[in-house]
């Protein structure tokens, strides 16, 4: 006779582990069935001596199993012996092949070993680490490229790829770099997907040469090699081009994906076709099939104590129990202020529904994006942002509407209910282009930019919603205000996005014109080919256009557009943008103008070449990136180093400039001083959130700094340095009277002095925010050498100097 239970539990991992914990404690019939011979095979399978984090902090444990940060054959041990005080009903090498819920809803559920048994209610907690992502390229499966690291300790001398930017990847790669030679892929510029502490240790391994590290770049294919040392390679597509890794062994940590064939099987339904779906399930875990949950990975929550806490929590409501969800306290805090709150789920519910660009994501998900943002009531007439603040948050509105005030137009565009902005300086990291003012009755969800990326990367669909209404925003704001909606949506739907790598080139001087781009990220270089030498004519910074010289006459290209850095434009097509240009005759004669502009520009600086060359300078220093660079004109500087006196008495004695140092051509010198990115490289990784960006662009250190270096080791530039706190200068009559301390112009401490012993902090140029007369440095140089510009005055500056 088949065996019955009220709760079979499938797999032991946390989520279901701790399930089968508190089934246990409370007497509950149960069974938990896993496949393989020992608990928990996803913890099993880390590396050995690896040291598990018991993230995210704020939360508390809800479980009678015991978890906290440690090592896994710790944690592991642990696990092992609360199993058998508690005297849980384990079943291993019991595999499940199936699991059907029969009419009366009893679900019967069969093990590939041949067992059988029922069930009043399942929990699914099964994971993911069964469906290992591949590399998707050529050699993905050739003998020395794996999936897996179960013990670094047995491989020593060799060359190892490891490919990926997540915990597993990075663990790996600090495991195997003591006594390999460790290359690590990241596809993108930071760890984002990364705990605090993998990403400070991964940073300290690449800043001390123990890592070498490949940023935005990915596997092209992979090659078994017959002659050498090595018995493969891997060619990558890196930011600067091609470039080739001799390895012994390639490590791909690139996640998994849901086991989607079995999971359906069992009736539970995606939400879309995306490999990276998780299953639709409700607040308290339950799929579409009733009485079958799902906890953990599986249902998009990978952490190991939030998979714990569902555990624990899905048993409570499976026996009629309505516990609280551990972070319930927290989101409680977070929605008083809305008028009306009653319960947390139902706030959730009113969001979900009321925006639905976040109807794509789970409610756990939901939960967890929640945590992360805050909600903001402002007042009727109360100013969100204004136009040319360098804020980057993302709003959407769950209740009332807002005003967006664009320059250049008589009436605001009305956004309500549902709709969201800030995506334009969220994804561009460019100055707001216009004034959000708020109207009566509005509620906001404010959610950093940070999170936001982690939703856009995650949920393809919140990331197609974000780019489709980008696009339409981007030609209404950039082209055609007065355009219909019709119109707006028609351009917008032969426009496609467009990825670059700093040097690619986005159309060729003489190709024949078909499209226009709209740069979305990054910056071009627009150049022509002058006495066969290529000589940049101007610079193009995230939001202009180029293209338009050949839907407007010209059949041809006049010039080349290059990346200069990392690019992203809208491709809008040729042929509709120019049966745009005919229905709004407002639209052809700016476009006239501004083709004329542009072409008397182009031909001065076609006059004088040698400003191209400077353009060229000072694109290979990184200053496309920047937003505010300094730079210093040798031939009227003398030496006086008043910049750097004046810089250090406005920072308390440590200077933020170094005058020497940093690269010279044609007299214009680019010291070592903070150019406040576009995107702050500086900003990706600081564990406090201590570095900001005032809202009229300076990037600063706020006072909550730890010491901890990450933005230090970050900044590709070298202005970030780490400094105590020097000993409180004499002031002005005690060097009067007494001669105490350096004098007026004088070098304001001796760097021999006595420093603070307190730890040191970061310190880097925040462009004297607080002083009103503008950077200190400027101010103090007496033959104007010293100067601050933007990228887009590069042309003019490079005109100037001839």
């Amino acid at each position: 006779m088949t065996e019955r239970f009220k709760i079979a539990i499938v797999g032991s991992g946390p989520g279901g582990l701790s399930a089968a914990a508190r089934a246990a404690e409370r007497g509950e019939s149960h069974v938990l069935l896993e496949a393989e011979p020992h608990l928990s095979n996803t913890i099993y399978r880390y590396q050995k001596g690896k040291y598990v984090m018991d993230e995210p902090g704020i939360l508390p444990l809800r479980s009678p199993i015991p978890f906290t940060a440690g090592l896994r054959e710790t944690i592991l041990d642990a696990w092992d012996e609360s199993a058998a005080r508690l005297k849980i009903n384990v079943r291993h090498r019991h595999e499940v092949a199936s699991i059907q819920r029969r009419a009366d809803g009893i679900f019967d559920i069969a093990c590939t070993n041949g067992a059988k048994v029922e069930a009043q209610a399942v929990v699914l907690g099964i994971g993911l680490q069964g469906n290992l992502r591949k590399l998707g390229v050529a050699g993905e499966d050739l003998p020395f490229v794996q999936y897996q690291l179960d013990d670094p300790d047995a491989y020593e001398g060799e060359t190892i790829v490891v490919v990926g930017a997540g915990d597993a990847a990075i663990e790996n790669a600090l495991a195997l770099a003591k006594q390999n030679n460790v290359v690590l892929i990241n596809r993108k510029d930071e760890f984002s997907r990364a705990k605090k502490g993998n990403e400070q240790a991964v940073l300290k391994a690449i800043e001390d040469g123990v890592i070498e590290c490949y940023y935005n770049s990915s596997p092209e294919r992979v090659e078994a090699l017959s002659a050498g040392r090595k018995p493969g390679r891997m060619i990558l597509a890196t930011d600067k081009g091609r470039a080739q890794v001799l390895v012994d062994r390639v490590i791909a940590r690139l996640g998994a994906t849901a086991p989607r064939g079995f999971v359906e099987a069992c009736g539970i339904e995606f939400p879309s076709k995306d490999p990276a779906a998780v299953p639709a399930i409700s607040a308290q875990y339950e799929s579409n099939v009733k009485g079958l949950y799902i906890v953990g990975a599986l249902g998009g929550y990978p952490l190991i104590k939030q998979a714990m806490n569902q555990g624990y929590e899905v048993v409570e409501y499976i026996c009629g129990g309505n516990v609280e969800p551990a972070d319930t306290p927290l989101l409680k805090a977070k929605f008083a202020g809305i008028s009306g709150f009653r319960s947390v789920d139902e706030a959730l519910a009113r969001i979900q529904k009321n925006v639905p660009v976040l109807s794509h994501i789970t409610p756990l998900q939901m939960r967890e994006f929640m945590l992360d943002s805050d909600i903001r009531t402002p007042a009727d007439g109360e100013t969100i942002f204004a136009r040319n603040d360098y804020t980057n948050s993302f709003y959407s509105i769950v209740e009332g509407d807002v005003r967006i005030v664009i320059e250049g137009q008589s009436s605001p565009v009305i956004l309500r209910r549902g709709e969201f902005f800030g995506e334009m300086g969220l994804i561009s990291g460019r100055r707001r282009t216009a004034t959000v003012i708020a109207g009566q009755n509005c509620i906001l969800v404010e959610t950093p930019r940070r999170s936001m990326n982690r939703l856009i990367a995650s949920v393809e669909a919140v990331r197609r919603e974000i780019d489709r209404v980008f696009i339409v925003r981007a030609i209404q704001s950039r082209f055609a205000p007065e355009a219909s909606i019709e119109q707006l949506n028609e351009m917008a739907a032969g426009a496609t996005l467009q990825r670059y790598r700093a040097g690619d080139n986005v159309f060729l001087e003489g190709e024949a014109g078909d499209c226009l781009h709209l740069v979305r990220v990054g910056s071009l270089t627009i150049s022509r080919n002058l006495g066969g030498k290529d000589v940049v004519l101007t610079y193009v910074a995230a939001g202009n256009y180029v293209g338009e010289m050949a839907l407007m006459g010209e059949t041809r290209r006049s010039a080349t557009a290059r990346a200069a850095i990392a690019t992203e434009t809208i491709r809008l097509d040729g042929d509709t943008f120019k049966r745009m240009i005919d229905r709004i005759p407002a639209l052809r004669l700016r476009l006239q103008k501004e083709y004329r502009q542009r072409t008397a520009a182009n031909l001065a600086m076609q006059s004088t070449p040698e400003g191209g060359d400077i353009i060229s300078f000072l694109m290979a220093q990184g200053a496309g990136e920047a937003t505010d660079i300094l730079l210093i004109d040798e031939s009227l500087c003398v030496r006086c180093d008043n910049c750097e006196k004046a810089c250090a008495e406005t920072h308390g004695g440590t200077s933020r400039l170094d005058r020497e140092a940093g690269p010279t051509f044609a007299n214009v010198h680019v010291p070592t001083s903070c150019r406040h990115c576009e995107h702050p490289h500086c900003m990706k990784d600081c564990p406090p959130d201590a570095l900001r960006r005032a809202p009229n662009g300076e990037v600063f250190i706020a006072d909550n700094c730890i010491g901890c270096g990450n933005c230090e080791r970050n900044c590709p530039y070298g202005v970030i340095h780490m400094a105590s706190k020097p000993p409180k200068k004499p002031g002005l009559l005690q060097w009067l009277l007494f001669g105490r301390g350096p004098g007026p112009g004088e070098a304001p401490y001796d760097p021999d002095a006595k420093k603070d012993g307190q730890a040191k902090k970061a310190v880097k140029c925040d462009m004297c925010k607080d002083q009103s007369g503008g950077a200190a440095c400027v101010r103090a140089c007496p033959t104007g050498a010293a100067i601050r510009i933007s990228p887009e005055e590069f042309p003019a500056y490079a005109q100037s100097r001839r």
